[in-house]
């Protein structure tokens, strides 16, 4: 089971995600410093950058990421992509996975767009949830979250990530039963967790559904107690 560590971005400073409620995000320090910790202290090989003010109003991804990229972890980078041009902005800026999420996604067609042209090994699907609900666009795709999934593998996406912001920062555990279900409808595509991951015990349920790995900040300390003595 791969951790992949989550630093969330406003301003060019990393804030404490919260139950998905952006505009109570508080700043929590340096995000430079922080992915270094990540990397030093809990020894974690790949590393997630949310990049708010991008996702929220289509602003060029803070500089701070090309400074992440540099400690040379694989990076997931979240920042509003929905279009080819921002995604190779993306990769420009030393992502090695760029996030498409459904929260920004205009059409599936933009998708497979992207994906043929950066490569879909390169991209993964965000499948955003609150509640279990999908967040997309103006509400344009009403389907379910499997559907959607499924729809990403269909588009050539390489991973998927599922995340309940609703769930995120409040360690309230995981949606195992809907996680089962987005299994079974991207088999063969690289599947990845966020979103209330609470301990150890959450990794080894996901590991056992087939998930592939699991984004996590407020629970690093309980999956590695001994970085923190």
């Amino acid at each position: 089971m791969r951790v992949i560590g989550v630093i969330d971005l406003r301003h060019g400073r990393a804030v404490r995600a919260y139950a998905g409620r952006r505009d109570q995000y508080q700043p929590i320090g340096d995000a430079v410093d922080l992915a270094r910790q990540y990397v030093d202290r809990y020894k974690l090989t790949e590393l997630y950058v949310a990049d708010l003010d991008a996702i929220e109003s289509a602003e060029q991804p803070a500089q701070q990421i090309r400074q992440i990229a540099d400690l040379g972890v694989p990076l997931w980078l979240d920042a509003g992509v929905s279009s080819v041009d921002r995604a190779r902005h993306a990769l420009d800026l030393g992502a090695t996975h760029v996030v498409v999420g459904l929260e920004t996604l205009p059409s599936f067609d933009a998708l497979r767009e992207i994906c043929a042209t950066i490569g879909g090994n390169r991209v993964a699907f965000s499948l955003d949830l609150r509640d279990g609900q999908p967040i997309a666009v103006d509400g344009i795709f009403e389907e379910s979250p499997e559907l959607l999934a499924g729809r990403a593998a269909d588009a050539s996406a390489g991973s998927v990530i599922v995340i309940d912001l609703a769930r995120v920062g409040t360690r309230a555990g995981i949606d195992f039963a809907l996680l089962g279900r987005i299994r079974a409808a991207t088999s063969g595509l690289t599947l990845v967790a966020g979103g209330g991951i609470s301990g150890p015990q959450d990794l080894e349920r996901l590991a056992a559904l087939g998930c592939d790995g699991a984004l996590v900040a407020t629970a690093l300390d309980a999956l590695y107690p001994s970085a923190t003595r």
